[in-house]
């Protein structure tokens, strides 16, 4: 029978509202990640790239796994990020034959603001109580199979 449920969508009202809710919240995260970017000069792409590099140096084809695209399409993001002083390349402590992007301090800073100029998600979250968060959070991640912190 859980199998059965598992792999039968769910139709009712609830869900279908649910489901809807989920896509107008992702819509408007990405319209404002989309303009927010475009006010730091950058495409939503080079963002993401950024910001994901300002959390830590990352091998090119894991930023293109993270992002699901071709490492090529990572290339010449990283290029353009580079040009503007934002992204360096450096070998990997680890594996030498490995290139590592890293933010470089403007980089680090630029996606700091990148970060603090979205109010989107931030200040509707702030209506909810600390607890509620923490509810909202593990739901996500366990819709997401992930652990729940």
């Amino acid at each position: 029978m859980a199998t059965t449920r598992a792999t039968t969508p769910r139709t009712d009202p609830l869900t279908t509202e649910v489901v809807d809710l989920i896509g107008t919240i992702v819509a408007r995260y990405h319209d404002e990640y989309e303009e927010v970017a475009t006010r730091h000069a950058l495409t939503g792409a080079q963002a993401r790239v950024l910001g994901l590099l300002s959390l830590e140096a990352t091998p090119m084809r894991r930023i293109a796994q993270q992002l699901k695209c071709e490492p090529s399409n990572v290339t010449g993001i990283v290029d353009r990020l580079e040009a503007r002083g934002l992204v360096e390349r450096r070998p990997d402590p680890a594996d030498r034959r490995v290139k590592l992007a890293a933010a470089t301090e403007g980089g680090r800073a630029t996606a700091r603001r990148l970060r603090e100029s979205l109010r989107f998600a931030r200040e509707p979250l702030a209506e909810l109580s600390p607890e509620e968060r923490k509810v909202l959070r593990d739901l996500l991640k366990r819709m997401l199979g992930e652990p729940a912190a």
